[in-house]
């Protein structure tokens, strides 16, 4: 393993603050949570005129909106988020100018079959494609060196989406903050959002470790912890969290110009030449109190995916046993107490993917691993995001549990928080991605958790 190390612990903030940074005395809305969804937010409602806010209390894309894959696929998606992720790519393309290089590419995605019974599974898919007019297509084993410059013979065949994307993760969500900031939003880093102020029920501003902006709207995307701020606000809000491991290359050979999964190996061509690469169904959860109080929400896609999915009992339990649910206005928060989650990657998995990468992908193989890192992905019941009003404060509205799916939806996402705040949203897609889900007794389906 000679060559990895743990990623993220000496990036440079270029959103660190000034003391003498002031906050504004209000705004028309607070975004709590600096990732790739709360940032595009931010920018879609200061184009539509507001005024807006971010805080965040770390750095933007300190967590998982800077760690994950790169990909922005719509490929295998739910039905009840693909058309969402549909807008979301032409999203990408319209802003290629005003965000930047942010290493976005059109190189298209592959799910890889590695026998006959994984391609028909794949194949099932096609249906969902056909519906939306979506331009996949079922590759055979012949037809894979057109995009793919591998041995065809290590496969039964691939589903193709030749218009899906990639892009660098570090890059996009800081230049969504910077082209929101272009457009009148303010960005706040190493700022939590401590709670929420409200009168009679309805949102009047939020209060900050620096003190108090008044917003007649606040939407949290807070990843991770946004079940953690809502439960202080008495809301329930169901979302559990898995450990991912990547790693990435150094330069080498290019045998793709997007991205190929299949379940043992995931790759990603990065704009440095090199390569992301994560294992393509191994994910670590670690129990804590929030596992058994949803437990029986989380079942069905747990038993889905239990082979992908490694649940453990850590220290993580008892510690999170420890943290208060609650805390007063004038205290430090459990978020300024833990600024950035930074967890260390599994080197079991490094190993396994090293391996997957010789078995399957030899001609990048001898490449080394320059740095490795782990990432924090919450997850919801069905495995489908929420994007939502809630059953409480009125003008508070959760975007989370995005599953591991947030960063090439997240400018859809974003978009539609926009559109859900000015009240001319799709009544039908607000309805899909709407909290009560969970709790009105609907149906719990997981949908695709790649």
């Amino acid at each position: 393993m000679h060559g990895e190390r743990q990623i993220y612990s000496s990036l440079i903030d270029e959103w660190a603050l000034s003391d003498t940074h002031t906050l504004p005395p209000a705004v028309d809305v607070a975004v709590i949570g600096g990732g790739i969804v709360g940032c595009s937010a931010a920018y879609f409602l200061a184009r539509a005129g507001l005024s807006v806010a971010v805080f965040e209390k770390g750095r933007i894309a300190g967590e998982q909106s800077g760690r994950n894959w790169g990909w922005v696929r719509q490929q295998g998606r739910s039905p009840v988020e693909l058309p969402c992720m549909m807008r979301s790519l032409q999203l990408w393309l319209e802003l290629r100018e005003e965000l930047g290089d942010i290493g976005f590419r059109q190189g298209g995605s592959l799910y890889l079959a590695r026998d006959a019974a994984e391609l028909a599974q794949l194949e099932q898919w096609l249906s969902v494609a056909r519906e939306h007019d979506l331009d996949t297509r079922l590759l055979r084993a012949g037809e894979l060196a057109a995009v793919l410059r591998t041995d065809a013979r290590r496969w039964s065949g691939a589903l193709y989406t030749p218009s899906d994307a990639r892009a660098e993760p570090s890059r996009a969500a800081p230049a969504f903050a910077r082209a929101a900031k272009r457009r009148g939003a303010q960005i706040f880093s190493h700022c939590a959002v401590r709670g929420i102020d409200r009168v009679a029920g309805r949102i009047q501003g939020v209060i900050t470790e620096r003190g108090r902006v008044a917003a007649s709207m606040v939407v949290c995307a807070g990843g991770v912890w946004t079940s953690s701020f809502c439960r202080s606000m008495g809301i329930a809000f169901p979302q559990l969290t898995v450990l991912g491991t990547v790693a990435r290359t150094a330069p080498t050979r290019e045998i793709l110009a997007g991205e190929a999964w299949c379940p043992a190996i995931a790759i990603r061509r990065r704009a440095d030449g090199g390569y992301t690469v994560a294992h393509g169904g191994s994910f670590l959860h670690s129990m804590t109190p929030s596992t058994l109080r949803h437990l029986r929400k989380f079942w069905p896609a747990l038993r889905q995916d239990h082979e992908s999915i490694r649940v453990r009992v850590g220290w993580g339990f008892f510690e999170a046993l420890r943290t208060p649910a609650k805390w007063g206005m004038n205290e430090v928060s459990p978020f300024e107490r833990q600024r950035m989650l930074d967890p260390k990657p599994e080197k079991q998995v490094l190993q396994q993917m090293r391996a997957a990468l010789e078995q399957w992908f030899p001609e990048i193989a001898p490449a080394a691993f320059v740095e490795s890192w782990g990432g924090m992905i919450e997850t919801s019941p069905d495995v489908l995001p929420v994007i939502s009003h809630v059953d409480g404060p009125e003008g508070f509205l959760v975007a989370s549990g995005f599953s591991g799916h947030g960063f090439g939806i997240g400018p859809g996402a974003g978009k539609l928080i926009a559109d859900m705040v000015r009240g001319v949203a799709d009544r039908d897609e607000v309805r899909a991605f709407r909290l009560q889900r969970f709790f009105d007794g609907s149906q719990i389906r997981p949908g695709p958790s790649l």
